[in-house]
């Protein structure tokens, strides 16, 4: 019996996550009360809690696009500890997301002679431009975290795997101009994301998008995994994107 394919379910930005718990919000207050990045250590004191504690809501924060997390410079032996700050609210990317990707596909899809790759060069561009302030990643797992922040900031709502060479994009917001054109937003999907790598150091060649590769999600590739140079089951070939399982253009 097959199951039927529906892809993502309908995406959100900010205003969609659900509502901080007293406690995670305290540790939010305190992050944004920051002139710069801290460590656990550091913030721990300042709330009064366990560093597990704070470490487990700083994960959610991190996950759910609220707080960025980056190496400290490296200093004598060890890897460096990781520093935290607060995401300014001004810098949700949905907002201004929304209106440009809304226009952009009607657009290519009418006026291209080419719409994937007008598409996936435009996202290219933009994503680069989102990311082109920030300061370069220091190692390839710091710039697929900070993709993968932008992509949840943007309504995604990535789920990364265990390697953390990939994620599931479970949600999309824009779904249903997907289904209208698919070759030109899941296009600019695939271009947001390498354009974000390549802001931050990262290799945009080994970036690949599969829409609608399970059920109920995409699947994003942000590098090679140890041990062998395919992705998952069903990650496009290098530098493009697959078909929609619905047999629509390519993503």
């Amino acid at each position: 019996m097959s199951v039927k394919n529906n892809g993502p379910r309908p995406g959100g930005g900010p205003d969609d996550r659900p509502p901080l718990s007293r406690q995670r919000g305290a540790v939010l207050q305190q992050l944004r009360g920051q002139t710069g990045s801290v460590t656990v250590t550091v913030l721990s004191k300042l709330c009064g809690l366990h560093s597990n504690t704070v470490r487990e809501h700083l994960d959610a924060l991190v996950g759910s696009g609220l707080a960025v997390r980056e190496r400290a410079p490296a200093a004598g032996r060890g890897r460096p500890a990781w520093r935290y700050r607060a995401r300014p609210p001004q810098q949700s990317a949905a907002r201004e997301y929304a209106g440009l990707a809304t226009v952009l596909a009607g657009q290519i899809a009418r006026s291209s002679a080419d719409p994937r790759a007008d598409a996936l060069a435009a996202g290219e561009e933009w994503g680069h431009a989102l990311l082109s302030g920030e300061e370069p990643a220091r190692t390839p797992e710091e710039a697929r975290g900070r993709v993968l922040t932008l992509l949840g900031d943007i309504g995604f709502a990535p789920e990364p795997d265990e390697d953390g060479h990939g994620a599931r994009l479970p949600r999309c917001p824009f779904i249903e101009a997907v289904r209208e054109h698919p070759g030109v937003i899941c296009s600019v999907h695939a271009g947001l994301a390498k354009g974000g790598m390549a802001a931050l150091g990262g290799d945009p060649e080994q970036v690949e998008l599969a829409p609608f590769a399970e059920p109920d999600a995409c699947r994003l590739r942000l590098g090679i995994p140890p041990g062998g140079p395919s992705g998952p089951d069903g990650l496009a070939p290098r530098g493009g994107a697959t078909a929609p399982a619905d047999g629509g253009e390519s993503r």
